[in-house]
């Protein structure tokens, strides 16, 4: 019994004066997310995706590997909008070693909660341009840039970064290398990783201050990461708005649509060319198009078919070649090596495209041209033989593709004399001597 009670009192002793042992904590969850391409609404998807993701798991840091040439101010607001509003802090990091973060890409870097380079990568050149590609007049360009510079300047105060600098990236198309972004004064960006390792683990037990004021001590040390990626038909739809794959789905388009109207009910044709035109289409929204591009592709393809009915001894379709070729060169119109066509690209596909409408128009003109062989169209010239003697205006009868048939001639004609076939009215034929002398062969 007093073993009993001594071992009572140690027991609640223990539990009064002793300390609890606290649980291990799981480690820090990161979760990442590559953005590569031109910014559209896809990618403003792909963006807002990750950042769910990362905000049900309550994760304590999003990193965004960015690498774009730029994009739509509209999705790029978009993400932005995102960006703020989540509850979970967002890396921006421009990488890997010769990336960019151009145009779009620097207002997304500057509204991160961090804003990191990689070595030997740059940002800036924000200043906006027409979506369509066409030239703007002086006073709606000085709207456009006025209205984006003060954007990012709201942004860049916010974020507490160099508000010159930013508007100047805007305005005058300035960029910065990772070591002019961060030597600046206030800096552009908040520090400079070789990947993302390196980053997680110079932001451990960094402070970092949100949109609305508040301050989070990033936790990184020995974080699990996770990876966001597209899914398919965010990946489809990315592909489809580079600048090659929406040429290719414009031509394969109109050609698809051209050969469904030569040959109605051909039904595939029309279908493939139908959904590679939307496709292109909804490329064409991201894509700075000339609509003149379009008009001259359009022109080529329709001199391209009057070369085949109107002799023209090859002047039309060198002219239908030459549109095609000028409107491709034309079709997007960007100084960005990543938006352009080149040539390399361009000439093969004209000419292929050239041949291969050349071809299919020869083919259907041929179609329509070769002779009926059924119905009453198909009977009118066949050869036939008199089987009794026919006289105007008196019925007789006569043999043709094995059957006999009820006649009438204009003029008299003797039993066994070779025919052809004039006129089928109804079931009676309308035939006229055969002056060449040749027979009819006998199908039946």
């Amino acid at each position: 019994m007093r073993l009993a009670c001594v071992g009572l009192m140690l027991v609640a002793a223990a539990a009064i004066g002793g300390e609890a042992v606290p649980a291990a904590q799981a480690p820090p969850t990161v979760y990442r997310m590559e953005l590569d391409g031109i910014i559209h609404p896809v990618a403003t998807a792909y963006v807002r995706k990750a950042i769910a993701q990362a905000d049900a798991a309550e994760a304590s840091l999003l990193v965004i590997v960015l690498r774009t040439p730029g994009g739509l101010v509209d999705s790029t607001r978009d993400i932005n909008s995102a960006i703020i509003e989540a509850k979970t802090p967002v890396a921006v990091f421009v990488a890997p070693a010769g990336s960019r973060a151009a145009s779009a890409g620097f207002l997304i870097t500057m509204a991160a909660d961090v804003a990191a380079m990689a070595p030997g990568t740059h940002i800036g050149a924000a200043h906006p341009v027409s979506g369509d590609g066409q030239k703007v007049d002086d006073t709606l360009a000085r709207k456009m840039a006025s209205d984006v510079a003060g954007y990012a300047r709201t942004i860049a105060q916010q974020r507490h970064r160099n508000v010159g600098l930013v508007e100047l990236a805007v305005t005058e198309s300035r960029t910065f290398t990772e070591q002019e972004a961060l030597a600046s004064s206030p800096p552009l960006i908040d520090l400079v990783a070789t990947d993302v390792p390196d980053l997680l683990k110079k932001l451990d037990g960094r402070a970092v201050a949100r949109f609305d004021g508040r301050r989070t001590v990033l936790r990184t040390a020995g974080a699990v990461e996770r990876t966001v990626a597209m899914s398919w038909t965010q990946r489809v739809l990315s592909a489809v708005a580079h600048p090659q794959i929406a040429y290719l789905l414009l031509m394969l388009g109109t050609l698809g649509l051209t050969v469904e109207m030569w040959s109605p009910g051909a039904i595939f044709p029309g279908v493939v060319g139908g959904i590679s035109l939307l496709l292109a289409f909804f490329a064409f929204q991201v894509l700075p198009v000339n609509s003149v591009g379009i008009l001259l592709i359009l022109f080529g393809l329709f001199l391209l078919i009057l070369e085949i009915k109107v002799t023209s001894f090859g002047l039309l379709g060198a002219g239908g070649v030459l549109s095609l070729f000028f409107g491709s060169i034309l079709l997007v119109d960007s100084p960005l090596p990543e938006l352009q066509l080149g040539l390399r690209w361009i000439l093969p596909v004209t000419l292929s495209f050239s041949a291969i409408l050349l071809f299919l128009v020869r083919l259907a003109v041929k179609a329509q041209q070769i002779q009926p062989v059924t119905g009453q169209e198909g009977m009118t010239g066949e050869a036939a033989t008199a089987l009794t003697a026919l006289t105007p205006g008196v019925a007789g009868r006569v043999r043709t593709r094995g059957e006999i048939w009820s006649a009438t001639a204009s003029e008299p004609i003797n039993a066994g004399e070779p025919l052809r076939i004039v006129e089928v009215r109804g079931l009676q034929l309308v035939v006229a001597p055969d002056r060449s002398g040749s027979r009819p062969a006998d199908r039946g």
